[in-house]
């Protein structure tokens, strides 16, 4: 539903500005309009119903004290807080519904402790900035999106699940992921909470609706100095069934992306590399399994395109397999053409890959094939995210429902900015709960969850 541009602006901005003294503030409306929004172009849906929203004013504190310092004087005069890192989400996360503050967190970017298996950081800082860091002690993150690049951590604990990394340990909701999360509360005298193990759930994929993470501390495992590889099929089906068994059989990857071949247009610095006529997996392998990569594609038709360090790609102007992945393989795409959305997809476990022929020849020119291997509860899962012809809303809808009613697949409906209607599919009793505690006047990125309405606000 559109949302008109016309939320209740009465808000003191005056005063706020007078009680945060010399914190970095922008008010020119293009820097507001640019950090008012993320990737919900992805969707025309999204586009259309809040991409014309943009808060007031974009706030960038320094550090925690001055966090605390806006948090309190917004508190006070009750003016909305939409927080943003790198503005890489596709749900319209860090889009202000009803105007207010942008609050920008990627000054507070500090690593505050490297130890065996953990990582203790500030929440605004880039994940890559973040991952090479760790990797200088010999370990890296457990999972990061594909926007590792400028994508923040905070960001990626509030608004994502999982990425690359996914197929070999897990879910950002799995044991060992996240070990706490420290929030501020939303408070004329602001509070601090620590969450631990299994209560960061309570912030974790909540848009940043109840409270503000300042510190994450994280997983960290062994590094490895993967190896980016394609290898091309004749035929998709032999592309998914040959990266199902790879992960079945544990063959160690940090990543296996099957693309169809009609992406290869939007490829072009591959080449011959990723040729319009075979199917594509990208993977990070592990350098010792190279050789039974290479020979488990043999066993599905495959050959390997390609095998390089992330070193020899950079020197060769290609991205690495991580930007040949998720969502970044729908940006190649939406980048080069217009007329297309996406839909993300869990199917059934354990997976058919007859699914997705029938799939392929029920939806012709008007899908193009990507799949991301995963791990969920310990199980390989087949996440789909096709690249779908849009025509309407109602065209959209009834592609939902073809997935849902006719295959059994569950949708992460893309085209919605409620936490509830993307995802979740309910309402999450101890994150709204969290809320209240955290976030007592409904004042963070109002509008996210359909779980809070406004008569629930402290007076």
């Amino acid at each position: 539903m559109n949302i008109e541009n016309g939320p209740k602006r009465a808000y003191d901005l005056a005063a706020f500005r007078t009680a945060i003294g010399n914190v970095r503030i922008y008010d020119d409306p293009k820097q507001v309009e640019l950090r008012s929004r993320d990737y919900f172009w992805y969707s025309p849906i999204l586009a259309e119903d809040i991409g014309h929203l943009v808060g007031d004013l974009v706030v960038v504190p320094k550090d925690q004290d001055e966090v605390r310092t806006v948090v309190a004087a917004a508190a006070r005069l009750r003016i909305p807080i939409t927080i943003r890192g790198g503005g890489t989400g596709n749900y319209g996360q860090c889009v202000p519904l009803e105007g207010g503050i942008v609050l920008d967190m990627t000054k507070l970017d500090r690593i505050l402790e490297i130890a065996p298996g953990r990582v203790r950081t500030e929440a605004g800082i880039r994940i890559a900035r973040l991952d090479d860091a760790v990797r200088e002690t010999g370990q890296e993150l457990l999972m990061y999106p594909s926007t590792r690049r400028i994508a923040t951590i905070g960001g990626f604990f509030a608004g994502g699940s999982g990425g690359i990394g996914s197929l070999r340990n897990g879910m950002l909701r799995d044991d060992g992921a996240v070990y706490s999360a420290t929030v501020m509360t939303v408070e004329p005298e602001p509070r601090l909470i620590e969450l631990k193990g299994v209560d960061t759930h309570k912030a974790q994929h909540a848009y940043g609706t109840n409270g503000i993470v300042l510190e994450l501390e994280l997983g960290l495992t062994r590094a490895t100095d993967w190896a980016h590889t394609a290898a091309l099929f004749p035929s998709y089906d032999a592309a998914l069934r040959f990266s199902v068994k790879a992960a079945d059989d544990g063959l160690d990857c940090y990543l296996l992306t099957v693309v169809d071949r009609r992406f290869s247009r939007f490829y072009t610095k591959f080449g011959e590399l990723f040729p319009p006529d075979e199917d594509a997996v990208f993977a990070m392998v592990a350098p010792a399994e190279t050789e039974r990569f290479a020979a488990y594609a043999a066993e599905f038709g495959g050959r390997v395109s390609f095998s390089m360090s992330l070193e020899d790609l950079h020197a060769k102007g290609l991205q690495p397999a991580y930007e040949c992945g998720f969502n970044h393989t729908t940006l190649q795409a939406l980048k080069a053409e217009t007329g297309w959305t996406y839909l993300q997809v869990a199917y059934p476990r354990p997976f058919d890959a007859g699914i997705v022929k029938r799939q392929m020849e029920r939806f012709g020119e008007n899908q193009y094939m990507h799949h991301e291997i995963g791990r969920l509860e310990g199980e390989t899962q087949v996440f789909g995210l096709p690249l779908v012809r849009y025509y309407d809303r109602e065209d959209a809808y009834r592609v939902i429902r073809e997935y849902e009613e006719l295959d059994g697949c569950e949708i992460y409906d893309p085209h919605v900015y409620t936490i509830e209607d993307g995802g979740m599919k309910e309402i999450d009793g101890d994150q709204l709960a969290f809320k209240r505690l955290a976030d007592p006047f409904g004042l963070l990125n109002p509008g996210k969850t359909r779980g809070w309405t406004p008569d629930m606000a402290a007076r």
